[in-house]
């Protein structure tokens, strides 16, 4: 799945980009900011291996949460400066794109149309 693809894609750089960090930040932004990546192509892969599409719609829906919780941790961390402005833009960027693609195929798996796991 491409959404998948791309979440799994964006939590590396979340990793990435946390590791710089303050280290008094460790069980703060750092922790909370790398759950809300992983759980997004966490949320995807479990819907994926649920039986039915609104099973899967709720949890691509959690899945969209939790990248509107790392959108806001994003603003977080660059007015902190934690990260640099061009940094914070590539991973917002990606985030904004994610979640779009997560708004497609909820509706997509709502309606009840087949998708293809592959351009999903």
């Amino acid at each position: 799945m491409k959404a998948w693809e791309k979440a799994h894609s964006l939590t590396l750089a979340i990793y990435k980009a946390t590791a710089l960090f303050p280290r008094e930040e460790l069980y703060g932004l750092t922790s909370q900011m790398r759950r809300s990546a992983y759980s997004v192509p966490t949320n995807i892969a479990e819907g994926c291996g649920r039986s039915g599409a609104a099973d899967f719609a709720r949890f691509l829906e959690m899945a969209a949460s939790s990248a509107s919780e790392l959108e806001y941790q994003l603003i977080l961390a660059r007015d902190l400066e934690f990260v640099s402005e061009i940094s914070d833009t590539g991973l917002t960027a990606r985030t904004t794109e994610l979640k779009r693609m997560l708004s497609a195929l909820i509706v997509t798996v709502r309606s009840g149309r087949k998708t293809r796991h592959a351009d999903s």
